[in-house]
């Protein structure tokens, strides 16, 4: 079995374009958000944030022409989350700037030679 680094190297692969990143940064926590009020307050907001989330998914998808990762196995419905929850926690601690120097920089030095 698979895992959690090979789940998250397979889902990050399959969201490569940015505005697909973009899209599931936020329409992943709309629809934890979604699930949560749903359950503790008015269900409406709740269903309209799940909704609303899963809309922007399935358009980051339809932009990089793939199919849903979670169409592979329902695992990938918890990777997602966790997925998301590093990517904003790269950009908090500023160690997503210093990865994509350091990627940039492996590639400048890879045409060189």
């Amino acid at each position: 079995m698979p895992g959690l680094a090979s789940y998250m190297a397979q889902y990050d692969h399959e969201h490569s374009s940015g505005w697909n990143k973009l899209l599931h940064s936020v329409g992943i926590p709309l629809i934890l958000a979604g699930i949560v009020l749903a359950i503790l307050t008015k269900w409406i907001w709740g269903a309209g944030l799940f909704v609303g989330g899963w809309a922007l998914l399935l358009l980051g998808h339809r932009i990089e022409g793939n199919h849903p990762a979670f169409l592979q196995g329902p695992v990938y419905l918890l990777v997602g989350p966790i997925w998301v929850a590093k990517k904003m926690w790269m950009v908090v601690t500023g160690s997503h700037h210093r990865t994509q120097h350091a990627e940039t920089s492996d590639t400048t030095q890879a045409k060189k030679t």
